[in-house]
């Protein structure tokens, strides 16, 4: 089918443990999609559930403790039940966004690489080089890549919030593979300029990269929350900041993915 609505349809997947559902369900609503919530193991029982949405998003939180490793028991279950579904998604022109969590659990999906088995990846994340939790605000810019919906060049101020957010590749060559693929869409800045380091990188990231997709830019992941910074006031200096700032940031972010998902064909 073709979606013909001015809103295009947009899914929140949640799994145990995840916590920024209502966010991001928000975030996707006041950008202008029509957004439902669904259970991952009611998809996982039923894929077809997906069709008919423009967006797929993977929200944010703790999914399955993080007992083993960030993202990874939720990835592997996607990988096995859902892999074909969301893959097919993504062939008929869908978009699909993960955040914080959510995009740990990509990565540990295979999405980002899809040619390759588990143990043959070359990205993974890992605990912060700061070996402990980190809950602050950041500066994102993003970069020339597939990613067709986010501009080059612009910046965002976003909150993260983990304690696994560090990207790390096999080698250099990894890296390297990915910049010349357009898959680093979004690395942290320092806001002044110059060199970047902790705590603009909050995490140690490789790179400083903050957000990646996929080789077809129709998959995106990152770090750092853009759901919690809608509101003018959400920013911690916000009385400081222009006064003809009417919203947050984030909004823009989450507008723009729902206006590239409104022509999806599904």
């Amino acid at each position: 089918m073709t979606i013909t609505a001015t809103r295009p349809k947009a899914l929140v997947l949640r799994g145990p443990g995840t916590n920024c559902e209502d966010e991001t369900l928000r975030a996707l609503r006041m950008g202008g999609a029509d957004a439902d919530l669904l259970r991952s193991d009611v998809a996982a029982r039923e894929p077809g559930r997906l069709d008919g949405y423009g967006v797929i998003v993977f929200a944010g939180g703790f999914s399955y403790g993080d007992d083993l490793a960030a993202g990874r028991v939720w990835g592997a279950s996607l990988r096995n039940h859902l892999g074909v579904a969301l893959r097919a998604h993504v062939d008929r022109g869908g978009l699909i966004l993960g955040v914080c969590n959510g995009f740990q659990v990509l990565v540990e999906s295979g999405l980002f690489e899809p040619e390759a088995e588990p143990s043959e990846r070359s990205i993974a994340l890992f605990a912060n080089a700061s070996n402990h939790y980190e809950c602050r605000w950041v500066t994102l810019e993003a970069q020339e890549s597939r990613c067709t919906w986010l501009k080059a060049g612009e910046q965002m101020p976003c909150p993260v919030a983990h304690g696994e957010g560090r990207f790390a590749v096999t080698d250099d060559a990894a890296l390297e593979r990915l910049k010349a693929a357009g898959q680093i869409a979004l690395t942290y800045v320092h806001p002044g300029g110059g060199e970047v380091g902790y705590p603009a990188n909050p995490n140690g990231a490789a790179g400083d990269v903050a957000g990646i997709c996929d080789p077809t830019g129709r998959v995106l992941g990152l770090m750092p929350h853009p759901e919690r910074n809608l509101d003018p006031w959400a920013h911690p200096t916000w009385t400081r900041l222009p006064a003809s700032r009417s919203e947050g940031e984030g909004l823009a972010f989450y507008r723009a993915l729902v206006e590239s998902a409104m022509g999806a064909s599904l």
